[in-house]
């Protein structure tokens, strides 16, 4: 791996850089799970140590766990802190309305848990990350072990009476295993090319037995920053409708994750 940033990481180190000013001393924050989250950890890391900025975290996974117990992140459960004032986090998609395809990482019932406990959910994310529909990425779907394959047969017929281009469902592995969640749980990906409507999908696929829940997050995000390489970060709100973009100052190019393997 190189020692110098891609276009796309140095993106997602730039939304990163800007989401952890919204992080103020004192805050409950909760931390969340994949590439882009890893970023504002090491960031949020560095404003621990270096300005004293005085917060405790929930992770959203036990990766994101070491980590911010590795750049000196004071780390609590969520039923310690009961309640977070902002959760900031990576997605896999989002729309113009600030839905959400989240799980790429295999941690989103975690992950979603964390931010419907939170008074605010940023999302970082870079450019292409944006989509005019949801479903180009594969929506992640966690279901228990027991009768799998009958949840994924309910989910496949599920999907035949919604508005997607696909239907086709695969079980996520890891090697030659299937992957397992945190919670020991399995991820079903569906492959659905588009989603036409988000709300209604998240719907009834939590009514499926089996399923534990969707990574389709709706009307949970309240912020959305998008970073570029070229320093240019945009930082929307869903609540004023407001755009932002602003220049960052040039910071550091070096790949903080150069030691770790594809």
């Amino acid at each position: 791996m190189s020692d110098t940033l891609s276009p796309i990481d140095q993106a997602k180190a730039n939304a990163a850089r800007k989401a952890v000013e919204f992080v103020e001393d004192g805050m409950k924050v909760g931390l969340g799970t994949g590439s882009t989250a890893a970023w504002m950890v090491r960031r949020l890391g560095e404003r621990v140590r270096e300005e004293g900025l005085r917060i405790v975290a929930v992770p959203t996974s036990s990766r994101t766990a070491a980590l911010a117990r590795e750049v000196g992140i004071t780390v609590i459960t969520l039923d310690e802190a009961k309640w977070l004032d902002l959760t900031i986090d990576g997605a896999d998609e989002f729309d113009a309305e600030m839905n959400l395809i989240k799980g790429g990482g295999g941690a989103l019932l975690q992950e979603k848990i964390v931010a419907t406990a939170s008074d605010q959910m940023v999302v970082i994310a870079d450019s292409a990350k944006e989509v005019a529909h949801l479903g180009a990425f594969p929506l992640p779907i966690e279901v228990i072990p027991f009768g799998a394959e009958v949840t994924r047969g309910l989910v496949e017929e599920l999907l035949g009476a919604f508005d997607v281009m696909g239907r086709r469902t695969t079980v996520r592995m890891s090697g030659a295993a299937p992957f397992r969640t945190d919670e020991g749980n399995l991820i079903l990906d569906l492959h659905l090319g588009r989603i036409g409507d988000p709300r209604q999908l998240a719907l009834m696929l939590n009514q499926v037995p089996g399923v534990v829940e969707s990574g389709l997050f709706v009307d949970i995000c309240d912020r959305v920053v998008i970073g570029h390489s070229d320093g240019r970060v945009e930082v929307r709100d869903i609540h004023d409708l407001s755009v932002k973009v602003m220049e960052l100052p040039v910071g550091d190019t070096t790949n903080i994750f150069s030691n770790i393997g594809d």
